[in-house]
């Protein structure tokens, strides 16, 4: 990201820092039961789709688990580099397919979307669409493309974005944009994505695949991509890895997609709450999930059990809706089969530990607040009944 998009998403969240917790869940339909799994403890989802295949049935199947929670989407579209260097299409071909890709999603988000989320479906020119490569390490959106442009032609960032997606186009000659893809004398014009986003990475492609040695340099030199000395004797899908990873990092792509067009917990949990408690929607406890509540008598979901580095112990991975889960504090588990005002399924047993989850690591700490994701220690019983949740 340039200092400009840090200073104007600090801008948006009042200058705090980001706590984003990444979880990742199959995409196969025949593990629908782990994507609602984890679908419950998220705000927002970011959906993978193929750039080559289209939406496929899976595609489908997780866009409306996720709306049926209540889950904002935001999308990328997989493997760009797949569809250059093996299908060797054009540029536009490409948009079109990226086209066809973004009206198939917003079609089954229009179906399935539930009228509490709002206007969720996605839009390349409003930055809620990425492009990229997760093999290569490599992803954008137009929204950085229009940040860089903005200052060249001198207009708005927003005003940019539009002018570079749909059927917008721009006569070098005239240096005028229009809506007809001809100019005055019925000559094509090309497309603004094509000519603006898309032929700085074909020729990055072109060059480095067609070991043009001599264009490299001045390529790289344009487009500000500073190569080690170890990096600059690699060629071929070595060297566009690195090539494409310094200039469209995939990190900064999606990591400003999540920050700028999903929910934080706070903002989530209001509009969710009726489909996370399923008793009386004005009573204290659903209150207090709507409202994030840290100071509330706990409300934890434990969507799985994940095993520890030793035999026969496990973590209770979840999500704090309510309360403030403490090390050492005394809980009532409620188990699937659990029912109201009846003993059965339901246990009281005291926390161990309180730890954060990152990746393959564990951090221990002494609590942790409603709108986060936690992991904890002491309830390998859970494993036993199988745990839905406890409050």
């Amino acid at each position: 990201m340039t200092d400009e998009d840090v200073k104007e998403i600090k801008q948006k969240t009042e200058g705090n820092s980001f706590l984003i917790n990444l979880i990742d869940s199959p995409g196969h339909v025949d593990f629908s039961s782990e994507v609602t799994a984890a679908l419950r403890v998220t705000d927002g989802a970011l959906v993978v789709v193929d750039c080559v295949e289209g939406v496929c049935v899976q595609t489908e199947t997780v866009l409306r688990q996720s709306l049926g929670e209540r889950i904002k989407p935001v999308v990328i579209i997989n493997k760009v580099d797949r569809a250059m260097l093996e299908l060797q299409v054009t540029k536009e071909d490409l948009y079109q397919s990226f086209a066809r890709t973004v009206e198939s999603v917003n079609v089954i988000i229009a179906t399935y979307v539930d009228a509490s989320l709002g206007d969720v479906q996605v839009y390349p020119d409003r930055g809620t669409v990425a492009f990229g490569s997760g093999l290569h390490g490599w992803a954008f959106t137009v929204r950085q493309f229009a940040t860089r442009y903005s200052k060249k032609f001198g207009v708005d960032r927003q005003k940019m974005m539009q002018r570079l997606w749909g059927d917008s186009y721009f006569n070098p000659k005239t240096k005028k944009w229009t809506s007809k893809d001809t100019d005055a004398k019925g000559k094509p014009l090309e497309r603004a994505f094509n000519m603006f986003v898309l032929d700085p990475i074909f020729r990055l492609f072109a060059a480095i695949m067609n070991f043009k040695k001599e264009e490299i340099p001045v390529l790289l030199e344009k487009l500000e991509v500073k190569l080690k000395a170890e990096e600059k004797e690699l060629e071929g899908k070595a060297l566009l890895k690195v090539v494409m990873r310094k200039f469209l990092p995939a990190a900064d792509a999606l990591l400003e997609m999540i920050v700028l067009h999903l929910p934080s917990p706070v903002t989530a949990q209001f509009y969710r709450a009726e489909t996370l408690y399923e008793g009386p929607h004005d009573d204290v406890h659903c209150l207090a999930i709507k409202n994030c509540d840290p100071t509330a008598d706990l409300m934890l979901y434990v969507s799985k059990m994940v095993p520890t580095s030793d035999k026969g112990r496990f973590y209770a991975f979840g999500r704090v809706f309510a309360g403030t889960v403490k090390s050492g504090m005394k809980v009532r588990i409620q188990g699937p089969n659990y029912v109201p005002g009846k003993k059965e399924d339901l246990f009281i047993k005291a926390i161990q530990r309180t730890v954060l989850m990152m990746g393959r690591t564990v951090e221990q700490i002494d609590d942790c607040p409603a709108g986060n994701i936690i992991g904890l220690v002491g309830y390998e019983v859970l494993c036993l009944s199988g745990c839905a949740s406890c409050c």
